[in-house]
């Protein structure tokens, strides 16, 4: 028994492609835990099954794998026409169907006969053994047949993966990752796009409730730990700039005074993880913080890039996301962060730098605080348990 994985965005790398294709081999091998062989084919990547491979846990796995657009269980055969009957005699003996349609592919042009030849000759077979009937549209069962430059695969389901890039073929980023909805999407769509993600938490320890907070993000880490096999988790002790802040800072500004410490604390835990930017999950407009005169003002100074996945998206395509990647139960449970600790009852919302570094530099030892913050941070090596 045999998987055959296709990819979309890696067909778009020309001469770059074989390098996708082996990052993605490398994955397959190292995210999941069970028994096969892997192998590349012209177009696609096929994982060959040990007899003792469990199928379901592969086949869920490969769900949300990134650089995996579809992915089939299939039957291998050889490049020769009458064993391609045979193999489809064999396999539609034993299903049960009334309308059915032949969808052959041959990306090996050597082979003799063409795409149309195939659907038409297996096609009056299938008719005329098991007595059903051609449909072209809505048919009950839709077969395909791969011609590859080796081998034939013949498969009838195809299963939806994420697709785009093999995690780590784009690098590594940090992420800023709250308690709420719309980070760990953020992450999920870092990781899709080849990117490595490395998880920051920053940990208010001046509200009640604070170790189930980290229980719920431990949660949503192993849920985000699905789509690279395992990540690390820093979860920052934040309460001694929280102090700082409050005490120098109008409640109105501590906002975005917040979280400019917070990008600077990941700035430096991404230069300590050799990554090469943070990711938030900002949208723009969506809440206070997140006006474009705001961000401006928080993603002042840095230098690694900022990357906000979520940015032109609205609450209603994150939520379903979340839903979809199995982030969302846990989000929605209830949990202060530090952000929702420090808001004023009207926030700024169009922030000017220059007002804003005045009253960040009437903060004691701000360098060191962060310095401090970083050096406390306990670290959880999450990986994804089925």
């Amino acid at each position: 028994m045999h998987i055959v994985v296709h990819y979309s965005d890696i067909g778009t790398k020309g001469g770059n492609r074989t390098f996708f294709e082996k990052k993605l081999i490398s994955n397959l091998k190292k995210g999941i835990n069970e028994k096969f062989t892997v192998f590349r084919r012209y177009g696609r990547i096929v994982l060959k099954l040990d007899k003792n491979s469990n199928v379901f846990k592969i086949l869920d796995r490969l769900a949300f794998f990134p650089g995996v657009s579809s992915y089939a269980l299939s039957e291998r055969t050889d490049l020769d026409f009458r064993k391609i009957q045979e193999k489809v005699g064999m396999m539609l003996h034993k299903m049960d169907f009334n309308t059915f349609r032949i969808t052959a592919r041959r990306s090996n042009k050597n082979f003799k006969l063409r795409s149309r030849e195939i659907n038409i000759k297996l096609g009056d077979l299938v008719r005329q053994k098991f007595q059903k009937t051609v449909r072209l549209k809505k048919s009950d069962l839709n077969l395909f047949i791969d011609i590859g430059e080796k081998d034939v695969f013949i498969y009838h389901k195809k299963y939806s993966g994420i697709g785009g890039l093999p995690v780590g073929s784009s690098g590594k980023a940090v992420v800023l990752l709250s308690g709420g909805i719309d980070s760990p999407v953020a992450a999920f769509l870092a990781a899709k796009r080849g990117l490595g993600i490395v998880l920051i938490h920053i940990l208010n320890k001046t509200m009640s409730g604070a170790r189930q907070g980290t229980d719920k993000i431990v949660k949503i880490s192993r849920k985000l730990a699905k789509i690279q096999g395992k990540t690390k988790l820093f979860i920052i002790p934040f309460s001694q700039i929280q102090k700082a802040i409050i005490a120098s800072v109008p409640a109105e500004s501590r906002m975005i005074i917040y979280r400019r410490f917070m990008m600077k604390i990941a700035e430096m835990i991404a230069q300590k993880e050799d990554a090469g930017g943070k990711i938030t999950g900002d949208s723009l407009g969506q809440v206070a913080s997140q006006t474009i005169e705001n961000l401006g003002c928080i993603y002042e100074g840095l230098k690694l890039p900022v990357l906000p996945p979520l940015i032109g998206m609205n609450k209603e395509e994150i939520t379903s996301i979340a839903k979809r990647i199995g982030t969302y139960e846990f989000s929605i449970i209830p949990y202060p962060d530090c952000c929702s600790f420090m808001l004023a009852k009207h926030p700024e919302t169009k922030g000017e730098i220059e007002k804003i570094l005045k009253l960040e530099s009437l903060i004691y030892n701000r360098d060191k605080l962060i310095k401090e913050s970083v050096e406390k941070a306990n670290v959880e090596r999450i990986t994804y348990n089925p």
